[in-house]
């Protein structure tokens, strides 16, 4: 059964700026996401008792929940619990077959969940991956999870303008491994503050006003 237009991801502007932000939350390492990264890699490692490395060269699960934009909660407000990420979860997978992608190195699994009445369940809406040196979510959005229907989507970061003219075709070179990562352009470097340490990361309101054509950055 197809989902209605409501229920689709990314059909309207409020979904947009979720993924947007945490995308934005996902690239900076200094962001509450990036150090939750950083901890959950190490207690897992720790576990294991395998050399701690970095922890973007091992495949990582984000799992990005998109709340009804009508949701509210006790201890903070909407708006500022998606400024800081907390809509965002992230672990280590163990088992590379339990995801339906082969990864390259470089990238990680990306699940969406999405909510459509308040108070109500999370439901999956989309499955792809991130691609770390691109700052970009190249995202499989269900459009009929009865058929197994689904659109593709790219999600770029909303603060790198200078995306190059060959955008696309680096994805799909990278997806079919015909490039490696490292020959990828750096461009989250622009947008993570444990490299950069100028970037400033853009609050919700900041973002929703820019997505309404507002310019602010």
């Amino acid at each position: 059964m197809e989902l209605l237009p409501s229920e689709i991801l990314a059909t309207n502007k409020f979904d947009q700026c979720v993924l947007s932000l945490a995308l934005i939350n996902i690239c900076n390492q200094d962001s509450p996401v990036g150090k939750a990264m950083k901890q959950r890699y190490n207690d897992w490692k720790s576990e294991t008792d395998d050399l701690i490395n970095n922890p973007w060269l091992d495949l990582h699960q984000f799992t990005i929940y998109v709340p009804h934009p009508d949701q509210t909660y006790e201890d903070i407000s909407l708006e500022e619990g998606l400024t800081l990420g907390y809509n965002v979860e992230v672990e280590p997978i163990v088992d590379h077959d339990s995801i339906p992608y082969n990864i390259p190195e470089g990238g990680h699994f990306v699940a969406v969940l999405k909510q459509n009445k308040v108070n109500g369940e999370f439901k999956i809406a989309a499955t792809g991956m991130f691609i770390q040196p691109l700052a970009a979510l190249s995202l499989d959005i269900v459009t009929d999870p009865d058929e197994g229907k689904y659109q593709s989507m790219v999600i770029k970061h909303p603060i790198i303008r200078d995306y190059p003219q060959d955008f696309v075709e680096k994805i799909s070179q990278y997806l079919n491994k015909e490039i490696h990562f490292k020959q990828l352009p750096n461009l989250v470097g622009y947008v993570d503050q444990s490299q950069n340490p100028d970037y400033r990361q853009p609050s919700w309101q900041e973002l929703y006003l820019e997505g309404q054509g507002i310019k602010l950055f």
